[in-house]
């Protein structure tokens, strides 16, 4: 086992979520939300320390009774958030999601002057990437200033102290002024860190260079359509100069892929259950596969592993909360095939 402090920081949006009690519902039918904490690296932080590994959150909160809500959750967690700024003046954020089985979950995301949009190099400065093993950052906090920068500069502190960094894509369309300025930051992001992780739409965004390509319905603002062949994509992000050394695509109830920069390429299956709330799979898939990559396993056992949270989570109601903790991820997968 390292010496280090933490096995994983992970850095980027929190936010209150408010999941629809009435599943099945159309949006503008639901009476009634159950509160939860979200917000894709804090889902990956309750997942990761559920799993037992020595995780810490770096995301900033407002000043105000939802920040409450979100600190007084994690502490109970045990996820370390000693380090964690709160913002005068800016907001905890929300988000509304709507359950709608088997394939529609819309989301409204409430994040103007959010709080996670203000961290700064100042409080990267604070936080201990020093002492982790790993640190994971999202796409969402390159969409703008001043936490662009503080992204930035967290992994170019994390990687000087010998790091491991993971990169979720976590593209969130209507959080940029311009869908294809996720892909020119994304690529500038690729650059420096050692394994990025997205969906086939976040590969394709993660290239994207046409608004042509951008295809969005009323039901579908935060998670558009990008089209384009995701196979090359992947192919040409891993041919830049320097970049991560595995790439690995999320497929749903299709398992994953993990393409790597020797060309070799990984299908991992994933686990058939029943969908209950697919919102948080890519997330509690991220927390699994970290774990088996700071565990030593190799690239198809850490898959497996994030195919197993994820499938646990799509059959429950909410994401952080909900998320597997390691005995019940091993006895799950032992029961179905094993790594």
């Amino acid at each position: 086992m390292s010496a280090k402090e933490y096995d994983l920081i992970t850095m980027g949006r929190s936010s209150i979520d408010l999941y629809a009690n009435d599943i099945g519902a159309p949006f503008e039918e639901i009476t009634s939300f159950a509160a939860y904490v979200g917000g894709s690296p804090t889902n990956i932080a309750v997942g990761a320390n559920r799993l037992g590994l020595r995780t810490g959150l770096l995301t900033a909160v407002g000043e105000d009774k939802v920040g409450d809500f979100i600190l007084a959750f994690l502490r109970r967690e045990g996820v370390d958030v000693g380090f964690l700024p709160r913002k005068p003046g800016a907001r905890s954020s929300a988000v509304l999601l709507g359950i709608e089985p088997p394939d529609r979950f819309p989301l409204v995301f409430y994040r103007d002057n959010a709080a996670d949009m203000q961290l700064t190099i100042d409080d990267v400065l604070a936080a201990p990437l020093e002492r982790t093993r790993a640190l994971e950052v999202s796409g969402t906090g390159l969409s703008r200033e001043p936490s662009r920068s503080a992204t930035l500069f967290a992994v170019e502190r994390a990687k000087a102290s010998g790091a491991t960094v993971f990169f979720d894509l976590d593209f969130r369309a209507d959080q940029w002024h311009d869908p294809r300025a996720f892909g020119v930051c994304a690529r500038a992001l690729l650059q420096s860190v050692d394994v990025a992780l997205g969906t086939e739409e976040e590969i394709n965004a993660a290239m994207l260079s046409d608004a042509a390509q951008v295809r969005i319905t009323h039901q579908q603002v935060s998670a558009p359509t990008i089209e384009g062949d995701v196979e090359a994509n992947v192919r040409a992000l891993l041919a830049a100069p320097s970049g991560p050394q595995a790439l690995v695509v999320k497929r749903g109830a299709q398992g994953a892929s993990v393409f790597l920069r020797d060309g070799t390429v990984t299908d991992v299956p994933g686990f058939p259950v029943e969908v209950h709330n697919v919102l948080g799979a890519g997330d509690a898939f991220a927390s699994g596969f970290i774990y088996g990559r700071l565990k030593g396993w190799d690239w198809y056992e850490s898959a497996r592993m994030g195919n197993a949270c994820g499938a646990i989570v799509v059959t429950r109601h909410g994401c952080a909360n909900f998320m597997a903790f390691e005995d019940e991820a091993l006895a799950f997968v032992a029961g179905r095939g094993g790594l």
